[in-house]
C-alpha cells in the first residue's frame, strides 16, 4: 500500500531525514515549494495568482512557491494572514527571499484574480480555525477560484479527514513526500482535489511504517489464483446464509459475486418455502433449504449452517437479505457467536448485533464486517450524521471493540483492523452507488477469505477488486447512473487485469 502519513508520522520523518540523514530542512523546503510551484502552473496556467501565507512552515512553501512562479513570468500577489514577526525559521528565510511585496491579509486581494494559492496551515493543524487565517480560510472557500492546497487544504485534519468548521476546496492538493490520510478519508477527501505526491528528497527507511495505506494494485498481487492444479475445493467454498420474502435477490447477488470473485464452491442457506426461487435463480449454486416462519429465517436453522460450514470449509456470508425479525436475528448472532469459518457480517447480521458489537470478540475465527454509515451507528449506539464526520476514529473503533476487520464502506471505503492499521479505497466509483452493490462486496470478500488470505488481506483485495469492477460497469453501460448490482458482478472477472 502506498503509505498515508499522519501529521505525528510526517514531523518524525522529517526530523529523522534532517538530524540523522542530514539533509538541510532548508532544502526540503525548496522543494516542496518548487513542487507546489509546478502543481499551481498546472491546474491554474494563466492569469494572476495569490498566494495566501500563513506564519509557519506551510507559509514558507508558499513563499518559495510565490518567487519561483514570479521568475516564470506569471502575476504573483503574496499575502501574509497573521504577524510577520512570527515568520521564523526556513519561513523567515524564504520570506527575505522573495522577489515581490507581501501585503497583509485583505478579502480584496482576491478580486481578479484566476486563482489561490492555499498554504496557510499544515498537517499539524487539528480543530477549527479562528482569527485571521480563519477570515482567510472563509474567503477561499466563498471566493469561486480555483485553489491550490500546500500539502493539505486548511481547515481539513490531515491526520483523519475531519473538518470542524470552515475549511478550503482545492481543485488540487500538493502534497510533500507522501499523502496524508486527511486527503483520502471524508469528508477532508472532498476538500483535497486532486492529490499530488511531490518528493522532496527524503530518502527511504524513515522511523516508522506509517499506519495507514492507500489500497492500490497491490492488494490483488497477493490473491491465489486458479492454476492447471486447482479444483473447485482448492478454489474455496463461500456459504451464504441469508433471504427472507421480498429479499431474495440480496444473497443471491453475494453468491454470485462469490463466484465472478473465484470462489470454486458456493452454496446458499435460505428459507425452505423459498428455496425454489433460489434453485431457478442460482445454476451454478447448491442450495440448503432451512426452516423458516412465513419466508422469514428462524434460530432452528442454525446448527445445519454450521454443520454445512464445519464441513465445507471456506467462508460464512451471514446478512444478506436477513429481513429484521426477531428469530432471524437470534440466527445471525448465533452464526456469527459460533461459526467456525472466517465470517463476512454485513446488512441485517450487523442489524442484529446493535448496541452488542463487543459479543463477536469472542468468536472462535476471524471476522469482516461490512457496514454503511447507518449500520455502523446502529452498532455503535451514534447517530450516522456523527459516523460521517469521524469516519477513521469510528472504523478503528469498531474494530478494537469487535476484534475484527471493519469495512466501512462510502467513496473512502476503509479497512480497519483491532490494532489500528487502516487501508483506504481510492474510490473515484460512483457506480457503487445503487442498491446491491453491498451485497456483492460481502460476496468479493467471502472468495477472498475462502482462498486462504487473512482478513485484512482479504478486506482490502475485495474492496479493490469491488472498485474496479464498478468502474468498468460504468465505461460499459455508458453512465455510472446507469449501472445495477449485476453490471458489477459481470465486471469482476475483467477487474482483476483492467488497472485502477
Amino acid at each position: 500500500m502506498e503509505p498515508l502519513y499522519t501529521a505525528q508520522e510526517m514531523r518524525d520523518t522529517d526530523r529523522w531525514a534532517i538530524a540523522e540523514r542530514g539533509i538541510p530542512s532548508l532544502d526540503l523546503m525548496e522543494r516542496a515549494g518548487r513542487g507546489l510551484a509546478d502543481v499551481v502552473a498546472r491546474a491554474i496556467p494563466d492569469g494572476p495568482v495569490v498566494v495566501v501565507c500563513g506564519t509557519g512552515n506551510n507559509g514558507g512553501d508558499g513563499f518559495v512557491a510565490a518567487r519561483l512562479l514570479h521568475e516564470a513570468g506569471r502575476e504573483v500577489r503574496v499575502v501574509l494572514a497573521g504577524d510577520r514577526a512570527k515568520v521564523a525559521g526556513d519561513a523567515a528565510e524564504n520570506l527575505r527571499r522573495l522577489t515581490v511585496a507581501v501585503q497583509p491579509w485583505d478579502p480584496a486581494c482576491l478580486d481578479g484574480a484566476a486563482g489561490a494559492v492555499d498554504a496557510l496551515l499544515g498537517t499539524g493543524f487539528a480543530g477549527e480555525v479562528r482569527g485571521t487565517v480563519g477570515e482567510a480560510v472563509r474567503a477561499l472557500a466563498a471566493s469561486g477560484l480555483p485553489v491550490v492546497a500546500a500539502d493539505v487544504p486548511s481547515g481539513v485534519d490531515a491526520t483523519t479527514g475531519e473538518v470542524a468548521g470552515p475549511a478550503v476546496r482545492a481543485v488540487a492538493t500538493a502534497t510533500f513526500h507522501g499523502a496524508k490520510p486527511g486527503l483520502w478519508v471524508a469528508p477532508g477527501k472532498r476538500h483535497a482535489g486532486a492529490v499530488h505526491v511531490i518528493p522532496i528528497g527524503i530518502p527511504d527507511g524513515g522511523p516508522a511504517a506509517p499506519s495507514a495505506g492507500l489500497i492500490g494494485e497491490d492488494a490483488l498481487a497477493g490473491v491465489p489464483r486458479r492454476g492447471a492444479e486447482s479444483t473447485k475445493f482448492s478454489s474455496g467454498h463461500v456459504l451464504v446464509c441469508g433471504g427472507s420474502r421480498g429479499l431474495t435477490g440480496a444473497p443471491s447477488m453475494a453468491a454470485e459475486a462469490a463466484m465472478r470473485a473465484g470462489a470454486g464452491y458456493v452454496s446458499v442457506a435460505v428459507p425452505a418455502s423459498l428455496n425454489a426461487v433460489f434453485e431457478v435463480r442460482l445454476l451454478e449454486v447448491m442450495s440448503l433449504p432451512l426452516p423458516d416462519a412465513d419466508g422469514a429465517l428462524t434460530a432452528d436453522g442454525a446448527d445445519a449452517v454450521l454443520a454445512e460450514a464445519g464441513r465445507r470449509g471456506g467462508a460464512l456470508v451471514v446478512g444478506p437479505g436477513f429481513g429484521r425479525a426477531e428469530p432471524a436475528q437470534a440466527l445471525a448472532r448465533r452464526l456469527a457467536a459460533e461459526a467456525p469459518v472466517p465470517l463476512v457480517l454485513d446488512a441485517d447480521g450487523l442489524n442484529a448485533h446493535a448496541g452488542r458489537l463487543d459479543a463477536l470478540a469472542s468468536r472462535p475465527a476471524p471476522a469482516v464486517l461490512t457496514p454503511h454509515a447507518g449500520e455502523l451507528g446502529r452498532l455503535l449506539e451514534a447517530e450516522s450524521a456523527e459516523i460521517g464526520r469521524r469516519r477513521l476514529w469510528f472504523a478503528r473503533e469498531a474494530a478494537r471493540r469487535s476484534g475484527a476487520v471493519v469495512v466501512l464502506k462510502g467513496d473512502d471505503t476503509l479497512v480497519a483492523t483491532p490494532d489500528g492499521r487502516v487501508g483506504v479505497s481510492r474510490g473515484d466509483a460512483p457506480a457503487l452507488a445503487t442498491a446491491g452493490t453491498g451485497d456483492v462486496l460481502s460476496g468479493v470478500v467471502a472468495a477472498m477469505l475462502a482462498r486462504g488470505l487473512d482478513p485484512f488481506a482479504a478486506a482490502c483485495a475485495g474492496v479493490e477488486l469491488h472498485r474496479r469492477a464498478g468502474r468498468l460497469a460504468a465505461v460499459r453501460v455508458g453512465a455510472a447512473d446507469g449501472v445495477v448490482a449485476s453490471d458489477v458482478i459481470a465486471a469482476l472477472p475483467r477487474a482483476w487485469t483492467a488497472g485502477a
